[in-house]
């Protein structure tokens, strides 16, 4: 490998020293791709999302996947027989198990990053530094630094990243945003989004070394941790090190919905809490299956959220947006419901500014552009997104056990949190079952968060500044200086 040897990424720097560096006036690094608008894109990871990917790619216009890149052989051997299958004569794929080594191919015009979250950012970065166009899952960071790192890599290089966010791509969702950040409704109070879709448990698995087939310097990458099967391929996302829970995880899409909805002058929120547990299941698994966390903005907007995973008869499977006004009024399930009316009124909305084309075909045409401002969803967006989501998980992971109760809830004066939290805590209780004797909580502090700094301050600024930055394996850092 030419570019990216060992040297190059070692000694990760903190979010400042990296952003001084990389924010200088510098010149677009993407290829100038050829005269036919043939784009070559090379697939990383290649199962769950990975295969939405290989299909999405394939559909698309003169489109080429050039690599197929995973580091488990079984995965990338089944992979590559399936596209070929599917290709016919047009299968041109090499299968590596390296990123690193795809990026050194000049013809190479993209990547396509379905890995596992803790290293979304880093092979965003490296792909930017080669001057690949980055199509990359949600979230694009598995922590707040690596996320800002990837946002300056982008200034940097100049380079097409968007979000793989697919409601960006939605122009009735685009439209009813732009409407409600006109006033049609009048001010909004709170966006709120729901994660509640049932899951199970994941039991316990004891380490181990891992198979013959999975490179697993490889797999595990920037993250610091040891084999266990219970990470690959699927439940390394109740894990701290490698995941975000559904907070980040499916969470990512309607976190991303809500913060779109409010002020587009704003970035970041200025406090955070959340609450929640990991009940029932008593498993290996770290994150927890129940969260109701809030997050508060300088203008006095709110951004709410709802995890709920513990499946039950009668489950209400929620994975949508609510949003509610100062005035009393609210919009559920595409109905605008007046103050204190229970018939909602059917929403009527121009299509919003969107780039055409779908998820996919948006990328297509924002790399064959060299327009960056055409991504559905771009760096900033996806940086600005995903950084909600690590404020809120951070809150719960400093926060102390109390008991399961009504009065597990600490929000203030904020009727609207209370009654809202009160709406979950009835439904782990009534329907769930979960127990009010001998069952906790686990309740995070307020944490207070500069949106210019991306630092804290105030009470468990300590604790909650050292879960912005995760340890790195070493070899995996990030770049102190771009293009180095």
């Amino acid at each position: 490998m030419t570019m990216f040897t060992r040297r190059s990424f070692l000694q990760t720097s903190a979010l400042a020293t990296g952003a001084a560096l990389l924010a200088r006036s510098t010149p677009s690094y993407a290829r100038t791709i050829g005269a036919n608008d043939r784009l070559r894109i090379a697939v990383v990871g290649l199962n769950g999302r990975g295969k939405s990917h290989i299909s999405g790619w394939s559909e698309q216009k003169n489109v080429e996947i050039a690599y197929l890149i995973d580091p488990d052989q079984q995965v990338l051997e089944r992979s590559l027989a399936d596209l070929k299958k599917k290709a016919g004569q047009k299968f041109a794929a090499k299968g590596l198990s390296d990123l690193r080594r795809a990026l050194e191919d000049p013809t190479l015009d993209a990547i396509s990053i379905a890995t596992p979250n803790h290293w979304h950012s880093l092979m965003t970065i490296w792909g930017a530094q080669a001057g690949k166009h980055v199509y990359v899952e949600k979230p694009m960071s598995h922590d707040v630094a690596e996320g800002r790192a990837a946002v300056e890599a982008q200034k940097r290089y100049g380079i097409v990243i968007q979000h793989g966010t697919q409601r960006r791509s939605d122009e009735k969702i685009a439209g009813l945003h732009e409407a409600i950040q006109a006033g049609t409704f009048g001010k909004l109070k709170i966006s709120y989004g729901y994660c509640c879709k049932p899951r199970d448990t994941i039991g316990m698995k004891a380490p181990s070394a891992s198979p013959s087939h999975l490179d697993w310097n490889l797999w595990r990458g920037p993250a610091v941790t040891n084999y266990h099967p219970n990470l690959v391929h699927y439940n390394w996302h109740w894990f701290w090190k490698t995941g975000n829970g559904d907070m980040n995880n499916q969470g990512t899409h309607q976190l991303d919905v809500a913060r779109w909805a409010l002020d587009p002058k704003l970035t970041s929120p200025t406090r955070v809490m959340a609450l929640g547990g990991r009940f029932k299941w008593n498993d290996q698994g770290e994150t927890p299956n129940t969260m109701f966390a809030l997050a508060e903005y300088p203008n006095g907007q709110h951004a709410f959220f709802n995890v709920r995973n513990v499946n039950y008869q009668g489950y209400l499977h929620q994975v949508e947006n609510e949003y509610y006004f100062e005035d009393g009024g609210k919009i559920i399930r595409n109905q605008y419901f007046a103050k204190g009316s229970t018939t909602g009124e059917k929403l009527t909305i121009k299509p919003g500014k969107v780039t055409p084309g779908g998820n996919w075909g948006a990328f297509i045409a924002a790399c064959r552009a060299g327009k960056p401002e055409m991504a559905n969803g771009n760096v900033e967006e996806a940086h600005y997104g995903s950084v909600l989501g690590h404020l809120m998980n951070n809150s719960y992971r400093l926060g102390t056990k109390v008991p399961f109760n009504a009065k597990a809830g600490r929000f203030g004066d904020n009727k609207d949190a209370y009654e809202h939290f009160m709406k979950l805590h009835a439904i782990m209780r009534d329907g769930v079952g979960v127990p009010e004797d001998g069952t906790d909580y686990v309740v995070g502090p307020w944490l207070t968060f500069d949106p210019k700094t991306e630092r804290h301050t105030g009470a468990f600024a300590n604790e909650a500044n050292a879960l912005l930055a995760d340890p790195r394996s070493p070899g995996f850092e990030l770049p102190k200086r771009m293009g180095a």
